[in-house]
């Protein structure tokens, strides 16, 4: 018999979390068989523990994992990933976007032999300037990173215990979980669904969050901004060359001074502004490796509570 885990990261969800239990009840945990809901709060400053606590007395099929501080949604997830014990583990957001149904359809794709089931978006029922931003954010990772993105992209998969130990593998920091997933290259299924819009609760996916998500999958998985930087500076300097010789043609044939600070000047703020800019993605690139060379964890773990009390 196999065994489903739930894996739910929570950070300012106590309004949600209740109606999120109460849909998965009532729609999917009697058709399971098996499973565990592993919660996990990543460091929420509301009473979301509360919420969790009371829930787990409502069932003894649920998990609680409590970290530190706030690490993130990707060391939230890697944290309940660690602690599950089921033979294939789903994610599961708690913002009621995403319908519960689904986790059956994923389950039964996994029980057909695949070992990654993504749960790719075929709509998504959002502002349009929210759906614009995120349609480019998928367009750059299937330009620059996997060109196997899906177009909707995903947040949500279920994924094979053999995918999850190569995960803990990995143990790593500043990246994207979902694109390590694919990366990792196993058997792998989709099945589509339409997303909701928030009704209940604020969002904590804030502008900042979305750019580094954006940066971390980018500077993870690819060199291509670096070939970039290489190239724009070849371009530059095959300009400067032309500009060189042009002047130096127009002095000795026509005699023309060599004059224009204005326009020197500009082109010196831009070059050194570019420079500047390329310095940077280098930064990044080198403050990435000094925080892997660290070797702290991505996530600490404050307590456990499970059925036996550990």
């Amino acid at each position: 018999m196999s065994k489903l885990s739930i894996v739910v990261p929570v950070y300012y969800s106590a309004d949600t979390l209740q109606m999120l239990y109460d849909d998965m009840k009532e729609k999917i945990l009697d058709k399971i068989g098996d499973y565990e809901i592993v919660f996990v709060d990543d460091g929420s400053g509301d009473n979301s523990y509360e919420v969790m606590e009371s829930i787990k007395a409502q069932d003894k099929n649920v998990v609680l994992v409590k970290l530190s501080r706030n690490f993130g949604e990707h060391a939230a997830l890697l944290a309940g990933l660690s602690v599950c014990t089921g033979d294939c583990a789903v994610t599961k957001q708690a913002d009621l976007q995403e319908d519960s149904t689904l986790i059956l359809e994923m389950y039964e794709s996994w029980k057909k032999g695949n070992k990654v089931v993504l749960a790719i978006r075929r709509s998504r029922d959002e502002n349009a300037l929210k759906v614009f931003m995120a349609n480019r954010y998928y367009g750059l990772v299937r330009k620059f990173v996997n060109p196997n993105m899906p177009t909707g992209g995903c947040d949500c998969y279920l994924i094979d215990r053999k995918v999850i130990e190569v995960l803990e593998l990995l143990d790593e920091k500043n990246s994207s979980l979902t694109l390590q997933v694919m990366w990792a290259g196993f058997k792998t299924d989709m099945v589509y669904f339409d997303r909701k819009d928030r009704e209940v609760g604020k969002s904590r996916w804030t502008l900042s969050k979305k750019i580094k998500l954006a940066a971390d999958s980018i500077l993870s998985f690819s060199y291509a901004p670096l070939r970039i930087m290489m190239g724009v500076g070849f371009v530059f300097d095959i300009l400067a060359l032309c500009v060189f010789i042009s002047v130096l043609v127009e002095y000795f044939t026509v005699g023309t001074p060599v004059a224009g600070w204005a326009s020197l000047m500009c082109i010196m703020l831009f070059g050194f502004g570019l420079i500047m800019l390329m310095i940077g993605v280098i930064g990044e690139y080198i403050w990435r490796a000094l925080d892997a060379s660290r070797n702290r964890p991505p996530f600490i773990i404050d307590e456990v509570v499970r059925e036996d009390k550990e």
